[in-house]
């Protein structure tokens, strides 16, 4: 029937949405007796804020559900949509629901999380190689600059190039896809304005890797 059409893609983005509206970094917090990290810290629920409470298995556990909840929606239209009349226009919006589901949750006063990781998830479900090549673009900066802010805006810029950049892109057929990378790639870097502006002003705070250096 024609409305089934409509009402499958609307389904699968809607649920995309709710998905990514699961505030894991607050959830996992919960389940693990820690503070909110809405409460403490940059108020972020992400990782990274998350890691400031002490615990970095619950640091882990955070990151790995984020990434999750951006890459199965979008690897679920790639493997079933098809017998549905799934698109490429629908995977494109279902990637860009998660993220804005993370960013504004419903269960969660529409106040998320900066998206790096569920951006990440899906990039990683659009196509790996494209989700490795960003994610390798985020080490080598973040190894460089000790600035996770700055690592994920990079990773921001430089993920619609790569996806430019591979031999499956064809202009016609998946520009809806190559527009989601840009409009979550652009709202990465709206999301970072506080930090952009620590950073201009010298007092971003700096990853560190293995033990602190002793004097």
């Amino acid at each position: 029937m024609d409305y089934l059409n409509y009402a499958y893609p609307v389904a699968a983005v809607i649920a995309a949405y709710l998905l990514g509206s699961l505030s894991f970094a607050v959830i996992v917090s919960r389940v693990m007796g820690l503070k909110d990290p809405r409460s403490y810290g940059s108020h972020n629920p992400g990782a990274t804020n998350v890691l400031r409470s002490g615990s970095k298995t619950a640091a882990v556990v955070t990151l790995l559900l984020d990434a999750l909840k951006g890459w199965l929606p979008v690897v679920l239209v790639k493997w079933f949509g098809k017998d549905f009349g799934l698109e490429d226009g629908t995977l494109a919006a279902v990637a860009f629901a998660a993220f804005l589901g993370h960013l504004f949750p419903l269960f969660f006063g529409f106040k998320g999380g900066k998206g790096v990781a569920t951006a990440a998830g899906a990039l990683l479900g659009v196509d790996w190689l494209l989700g490795l090549a960003t994610l390798a673009t985020w080490l080598i900066v973040a190894w460089f600059t000790r600035f996770s802010s700055a690592a994920s805006m990079a990773s921001a810029a430089f993920a619609p190039i790569f996806y430019l950049m591979g031999d499956r892109v064809v202009w016609y057929s998946e520009r809806s896809v190559l527009l989601a990378i840009f409009m979550i790639s652009m709202l990465l870097v709206v999301r970072h304005k506080d930090n952009i502006n620590k950073l201009l002003a010298g007092t971003e705070s700096r990853l560190t890797f293995g033990k602190p250096r002793t004097k």
